[in-house]
């Protein structure tokens, strides 16, 4: 097959493929199975990792992110995106609805308030180009390679509109947001406190990779620009950008304030069965030459207004605190007390996350609490009403319930922890870590063959992990002899992996990825590491004192120590070989940007690493070069206001060689 003939396949796929996304992700209507997706999924990654060159930046395998940025790059907004101004009773519907009237006769587009996050999208000639944050509505941030992690925002549209910017709001849906808030409190990690708090924090998120695990959607509602197309009404506007392939709000027409007003009212009893959340609705003018006549203040428009609803809080009485113990020691409080109907169901649990939200609302055993529902899903308790005569107030306790061992808080983490690494809680999320891509990455292992290992009573520890047989593998459900030998292969294999990733598989508190290789390249194997001191630790670049501590107090554990000797027994890899192979690019720093001919930005970052240079995700004063492939966009632009010196695949190449 030619160059050419893999070029127009691969775009053919890529067209086929977005528009079963589409087809699932917008329209929820999809025409094939999942493993007919899955093959042209297999297809598409086959031919660009033979093909490289011809990849598009808009490619689907982009939806899974994997793109790492140091700090996001700002973007001007040509068309200001504005706030709306929010009223609170039907009173103030009604005086909107007068002001209008003395200047049109409206016709009223209804909608729900989506409690997101607001973005901006634009296309050139049907291709995604750049995603912003509204920022402060003038100036707000690129993250492109987030938005592109979202299923429902189309890398292609139906219609090759020489350019077009539409206003969205990103979300995060209630399953998916109480699915992070229960890893959250597994990690002891700090709680989202809603839903667009999450998806918030989502966007921002440097790794692309991990937004994507974070199963954003969007709702388009308004087009901030459009060249090639003249539309005269909200309400049209929507249905064009549904035909476009965007996936739009629902709105609905009124020419009468109370109709307006009657929906206002149905969303607000509707609004629990949504799969977001929303805390209000949006009235506005439907026709935009009346936009016009009515115009704008300062800061809000004066044909539109957002309704918001009352929260729905009710009182209750707190009867005991219950410690649950998470996969990474974590242990957290939740509250019982007496059945309340809350977003219409019965609730009477709600978790209070760690010490520092019990102090900080002064909870006490026999409280009157006040709960409400964060996203009409997850119940939270808000504040205390009244205390208890007598009551005191409630500390959690420094005593592990599952296993007796001491639990303790560490720094200025909110969550305390128990410190026994074989507490049976903790067992299975430190094996699922110990398995993981990032660490040992032993090939199917995953969450529920481990559960399957630990509930036969076949594993304890990831250790143990190497001294299974292929008759112990046999007697679990659905393992036949060719997955029971695969799977000890890849046990097998993992053995020959360097000590960077065993170190990261450990699960010290703290210790990423890139954290565990500074350790091994600084001291070589992991028998160096636990002999190393706080002051070693701390000399290392980026290393602090509290992480420093971390890797420290680990190594001094007798369970940790037992575990690596038996690692060091079964014949892992206890030492680093530094890839470095010289330092010509000491000191030098560079940015990769566009699609390279040849290379993929990884093995482009690891040639440049490899001889001390460092690779930046954004321009800078400071960078030295930017290496510049096809598409290279706004990165190459900032390159050429700095006076940065771009290079070619070619040069670097040249450079490397050199």
């Amino acid at each position: 097959m030619s160059k050419e003939v893999k070029r127009k396949r691969l775009y053919e796929l890529y067209e086929i493929v977005e528009e079963h996304n589409r087809r699932y992700y917008v329209e929820d209507d999809p025409i094939i199975e999942d493993s007919e997706y899955d093959a042209l999924m297999r297809e598409i990654k086959e031919l660009e990792a033979e093909n490289p060159e011809i990849v598009s930046p808009n490619s689907p395998t982009r939806r899974v992110g994997g793109y790492a940025v140091t700090t996001f790059e700002k973007v001007t907004h040509t068309v200001q995106m504005g706030s709306l101004q929010d009223v609170f009773s039907e009173e103030e519907l009604y005086a909107f609805d007068n002001r209008v009237r003395h200047e049109v006769k409206p016709v009223y587009a209804v909608e729900p308030k989506i409690d997101g996050l607001s973005v901006s999208l634009e296309y050139r000639n049907g291709e995604f180009v750049r995603g912003s944050t509204r920022g402060d509505g003038f100036v707000g941030e690129d993250i492109t390679e987030n938005i592109r992690t979202i299923r429902s925002v189309p890398m292609k549209l139906t219609e090759a509109l020489p350019f077009i910017e539409v206003r969205g709001e990103v979300y995060m849906p209630r399953k998916s947001f109480a699915a992070l808030v229960a890893e959250q409190e597994e990690n002891g990690e700090k709680i989202a406190k809603n839903p667009r708090n999450a998806a918030a924090g989502s966007l921002r998120q440097k790794d692309s990779s991990v937004t994507a695990k974070r199963s954003l959607d969007i709702f388009i509602f308004n087009i901030q620009q459009i060249e090639g197309k003249e539309l005269s009404s909200h309400h049209e506007s929507l249905d064009y950008l549904k035909k476009l392939g965007f996936k739009v709000v629902d709105d609905r027409l009124y020419d009468t304030i109370d109709g307006a007003v009657q929906r206002i009212r149905e969303i607000g009893e509707e609004k629990r069965e949504y799969s977001y959340d929303t805390d209000g609705a949006v009235i506005k003018v439907d026709d935009f030459s009346q936009r016009d006549i009515l115009g704008s203040t300062s800061k809000v428009p004066k044909w539109a207004v957002a309704f918001k609803y009352p929260p729905e809080e009710k009182e209750t009485k707190l009867l005991e605190i219950e410690i649950n113990v998470g996969r990474t020691g974590a242990l957290t409080p939740v509250a019982i007390f007496e059945p309340i109907i809350l977003a219409g169901t019965t609730v009477s649990r709600a978790s209070l996350h760690n010490q520092d939200i019990i102090s900080q609302l002064d909870i006490r055993l026999g409280d009157t609490i006040v709960v409400r529902k964060a996203g009409e899903i997850i119940p939270e308790v808000v504040k205390v009403a009244k205390h208890e005569d007598g009551s005191e107030p409630y500390i959690i306790p420094d005593i592990c319930p599952v296993c007796g061992h001491k639990a303790e808080k560490s720094g200025d983490e909110a969550a305390i922890r128990c410190i026994n690494p074989n507490c049976r809680a903790q067992l299975l999320r430190n094996i699922i870590h110990f398995a993981s891509r990032e660490a040992m990455n032993i090939d199917g292992l995953g969450d529920a063959i481990v559960e399957q290992l630990v509930q036969n009573n076949l594993i304890e520890n990831s250790a143990d992990l190497y001294k299974l047989t292929f008759e112990q593998l046999l007697t679990l459900p659905n393992f036949k002899e060719k997955s029971a030998s695969n799977l000890l292969n890849a046990i097998e294999n993992s053995k020959k992996n360097e000590a960077d990733r065993l170190l990261f598989g450990l699960g010290i508190k703290g210790i990423g990825r890139r954290s565990a290789e500074l350790l091994c390249k600084q001291f070589g194997s992991i028998e160096a590491i636990m002999n190393a001191s706080v002051d070693d630790i701390t000399a290392i670049d980026s290393f602090g004192g509290i992480l420093a501590e971390n890797v420290y107090n680990a190594f001094k554990d007798e369970d940790m120590i037992r575990l690596v000797e038996r690692f060091k027994e079964y014949g892992l890899d206890m030492t680093y070989t530094d890839t470095v192979k010289g330092d010509t690019f000491k000191g030098l720093i560079f940015v990769l940007t566009g699609t390279l001919p040849t290379l993929k930005r990884e093995q482009a970052k690891e040639m440049i690493e490899a001889l001390g240079g460092k690779c930046s995700g954004s321009v800078s004063k400071k960078t030295n070069y930017v290496v510049a492939g096809e598409a290279a966009g706004s990165k190459l632009t900032k390159a050429e206001e700095l006076g940065v010196k771009v290079i070619s695949e070619d040069e670097l190449l040249a450079m490397i060689e050199g």
